[in-house]
């Protein structure tokens, strides 16, 4: 009789609530230690996964106390400082040397395999030097390193979600990252693809169900968490007249160097991080033209002309029309990225997207229960992994533990 296979181990670091963890439990690894410093997404993780997580900040905890002898190391590193939405990227941002605790931990412990998440910003931050730092590092401690960006929605999750997947291993073999699984029609004719699962599909079932703060149940199944955000109406206040930002920009910066004002100067003016330095950017994904409060109190300390004051400041109300690009969730199709910002406007209800249909796009069970108020779980599931995903790549890595 053939000896039974061990089941591959895992430690994962900042595991936020589970989808990378759980798709790899799903593809048959055993947990043994997880870590993360939220609350609410350990509360999350201990309820829904196992109570092998810790609690506290990575960086305060002694390698001594991580166990040893396990085959892969997970690692989600934060990445609000290499992601494209944050428009200071910096290596100065000290989250985004948080993945040298991975580092200590491989170095420590030398699994044999280690995989490590990000944002697809990773890539061009300094200009794809600092993606070249990372696997430089990786590298120099021992491990052979590829890396990938992978699109959810070809493994299966109703979502078009961009993320980086950085592999490594010790036994100098050819790193496997999985094969697509599902594609768009025109991709279809080989007869090897399934297709993409569309929002429509994967929410269809709780089209008719009103939100409400309780579970119920559905189908024969309990239904948690499906609560929502409600400010979103019909009607929006918009710009009366048609305005291009790059014009507005450069008459802005004009009058800001007459005036000898600095970008920081004007932004502590008005007490925000950086919103004002979007005025002076010609950049159609971050620049942005001062709403009509903030026009008039610029143009106080910049004293600039009445040129664009009329174009600008002139608001009507107007009707919300679900094809323009209002954060309108997609129906016939993967849905956009669900962000931890918050969720988009839902396509047929006067909403935002509920806790639990976010869920459903990051392929979380429906039995998968989220704690915390409402902000927290939009935020732990939008920073998750989709449990599909992480669970496509968990069965590529396994084929190749099964080989050792």
């Amino acid at each position: 009789m053939p000896k039974k296979r061990k089941r591959p181990t895992v430690v994962g670091l900042f595991a936020g609530c589970g989808g990378l963890d759980l798709g790899f439990k799903k593809a048959g690894y055993d947990i043994l230690w997880a870590n993360d410093f939220d609350p609410d997404s350990v509360r999350t993780y201990r309820h829904n996964i196992g109570n092998h997580i810790h609690l506290g900040d990575i960086s305060k905890v002694a390698t001594k106390d991580i166990p040893s002898n396990f085959d892969v190391l997970l690692g989600g590193f934060p990445c609000q400082g290499f992601s494209v939405a944050n428009t200071k990227r910096s290596m100065k941002d000290e989250r985004n040397f948080l993945y040298l605790e991975m580092l200590r931990i491989l170095k420590a412990k030398k699994p044999k395999f280690f995989l490590a998440e990000n944002v697809k910003g990773i890539l061009s931050l300094q200009k794809g030097d600092v993606i070249k730092m990372i696997m430089d590092d990786f590298s120099k401690i021992g491990y052979k390193c590829e890396y990938r960006l992978l699109r959810a929605s070809d493994y299966g999750v109703p979502q078009h979600r961009d993320r980086v997947f950085i592999m490594g291993n010790r036994l100098k073999k050819e790193n496997r990252f999985p094969l697509k699984t599902h594609g768009l029609h025109n991709d279809l004719f080989s007869g090897k693809l399934k297709p993409m699962v569309t929002a429509k599909i994967a929410l269809d079932h709780l089209k008719s169900m009103r939100t409400r703060d309780n579970p119920f149940m559905l189908n024969g199944k309990k239904v948690f968490n499906h609560v929502a955000r409600t400010n979103v109406s019909d009607k929006f206040w918009g710009r009366k007249h048609k305005v291009n930002q790059h014009d507005i920009c450069d008459y802005l910066k004009k009058w800001r160097s007459k005036s000898g004002w600095s970008t920081k100067r004007v932004d502590e003016h008005f007490g925000y991080a950086h919103t004002a330095g979007h005025w002076f950017r010609k950049d159609n994904n971050s620049g942005s033209i001062p709403n009509p409060e903030d026009w008039w109190e610029l143009k106080k300390i910049l004293g600039f002309d009445s040129k664009y004051d009329k174009k600008v400041t002139e608001l009507v109300e107007k009707t919300i029309v679900f094809e323009q690009s209002l954060r309108i969730n997609n129906w016939e199709e993967p849905s956009d990225t669900i962000t931890a910002t918050g969720p988009e406007i839902h396509p047929n209800k006067k909403r935002r997207m509920s806790v639990r249909e976010c869920a459903i796009l990051q392929t979380f069970p429906e039995e998968f229960e989220f704690f915390g108020a409402l902000g927290s779980m939009y935020k732990q599931i939008g920073n998750a992994v989709p449990v599909n995903l992480g669970y496509a790549v968990a069965r590529s890595l396994i084929r190749l533990l099964n080989e050792i």
